[in-house]
């Protein structure tokens, strides 16, 4: 079995470690954090043995990286690379609930949890993270390092951009596209394109802040 390594000890590494081990993907030998006083630390069975940049010293194991914002994801990703991890050393991680026709396709390094529907020629990036009951429907495109959280559903030809976060159970409008850096927030109903760094909320959705705000995608 293939050996695992999970990058932070999040609620995000918990699903994704009872999710390998049901399913019995990979063999998780443990998580890098970078928060000290995590060192040492046993997470629902899997301990916590050093820092992010620890990595490298583990050349056999591939690696999840299990940070809930696409910003935080793609800067470990991007710190991994200068240390000179190759982009095949990550993983995917798909639940056994989830059923990808022919024709979809899923990058490196991304997390489908439980019972995410996906139906003809859906493409998600490299460390996308989908979370339960996520549905992705004809042509739909999600882009590198994108949130998807619980209970999203995409119409057809939805494009998401880079590093955009999809609050809970909010819902996109066919044929549209959701900028890189945007946040949409939980419930929301969104029914023409969302701009580059935008945060969108509300039925229909409207426009409630221009630029990112990390706290504000954190309570959305």
């Amino acid at each position: 079995m293939t050996e695992l390594l999970l990058i932070a000890a999040s609620g995000l590494a918990r699903e994704v470690l009872a999710m390998v081990r049901n399913t019995g993907q990979y063999d998780v030998i443990g998580i890098l954090d970078d928060d000290e006083d995590k060192l040492g630390r046993v997470v629902d069975g899997a301990h916590v043995l050093g820092p992010i940049r620890d990595a490298l010293t583990f050349p056999h194991a591939m690696l999840l990286v299990c940070i809930g914002s696409g910003r935080g994801r793609e800067s470990v990703v991007m710190r991994l690379r200068t240390l000179g991890l190759a982009e095949d050393r990550y993983a995917t991680a798909i639940d056994s609930s989830v059923h990808p026709p022919e024709g979809c396709r899923i990058g490196l390094g991304s997390i489908l949890l439980a019972n995410v529907t996906m139906t003809a020629s859906v493409t998600v990036g490299s460390h996308v993270v989908a979370m339960p009951g996520v549905t992705l429907t004809h042509d739909d495109v999600i882009s590198d390092f994108a949130t998807l959280a619980a209970g999203v559903s995409l119409g057809g030809n939805v494009h998401i951009g880079r590093a955009a976060y999809i609050g809970m159970n909010a819902s996109v409008r066919e044929r549209r596209t959701i900028g890189a850096g945007a946040t949409i927030g939980m419930g929301a109903a969104v029914l023409t394109d969302v701009p580059d760094e935008e945060t969108w909320a509300g039925v229909p959705a409207r426009v409630i802040r221009r630029g990112f705000s990390p706290e504000l995608e954190d309570a959305l």
